[in-house]
């Protein structure tokens, strides 16, 4: 294995926003990052995850950090010969997500959105379907969603180390915030670069209340 991903599953994260015109809230829960391990051949994998909050819950457990061995096909297996889809923890920060630039899109139009969104930010259809069904229910009855997909306020707030490193990494966040009427946001530019070698992919989310 070269190289691994992070959080995310998916991970999803509770935190308070300035940026979206708030004050500073308490610290809340990030909820449900996952980070699935594909490397090209069987390796042995150690992940670590240094956050700047407090670490409430893993599964597998987390201890000192994650040893598997990881298959090609993302399946991982612990010491005891136990069997992961991913790796997964929750945590808590006062992280202030970053609203300048985003989506506002109607409750009812949130699955097709994220479908789109994802595929653009390199999530293949299985990952992508994980996500959605974790935070649809959370969104498709709001009027609008204010949706904005994080980069470094993120990454520098939940750093994740890979040994072996990855040949690509994949960490997908999306700070999101229920909304009574349309907000006009410029728009966020998508991207992903192209899953080659050993890959690792994170998705996760905060939902701002």
């Amino acid at each position: 294995m070269k190289k691994l991903f992070s959080l995310a599953f998916a991970c999803l994260l509770l935190f308070s926003l300035s940026a979206c015109g708030r004050e500073p809230k308490e610290e809340v829960s990030d909820e449900k990052p996952v980070i699935y391990l594909y490397p090209e051949q069987e390796t042995d994998v150690r992940v670590t995850l240094d956050l700047a909050g407090e670490l409430t819950c893993a599964y597998p457990a987390y201890g000192d950090g994650w040893s598997v061995r990881a298959a090609p096909d993302g399946t991982l297996t612990d010491e005891s010969g136990q069997t992961y889809r991913y790796l997964y923890w929750e945590g808590t920060s006062g992280t202030d997500y970053d609203f300048s630039t985003g989506f506002c899109v109607a409750g009812e139009d949130t699955a097709a959105f994220l479908e789109d969104a994802l595929a653009q930010l390199g999530l293949n259809r299985e990952e992508a379907n994980e996500f959605i069904i974790y935070w649809l229910p959370q969104m498709q009855d709001n009027a609008y969603n204010l949706i904005s997909f994080q980069q470094d306020v993120y990454t520098d707030s939940a750093k994740l180390t890979v040994d072996p490193a990855p040949d690509t990494l994949l960490r997908v966040f999306m700070a999101w915030q229920p909304s009574e009427k349309f907000v006009d946001l410029p728009a966020q530019g998508l991207s992903a670069p192209e899953r080659t070698g050993f890959t690792v992919v994170e998705w996760g989310g905060c939902a701002v209340q």
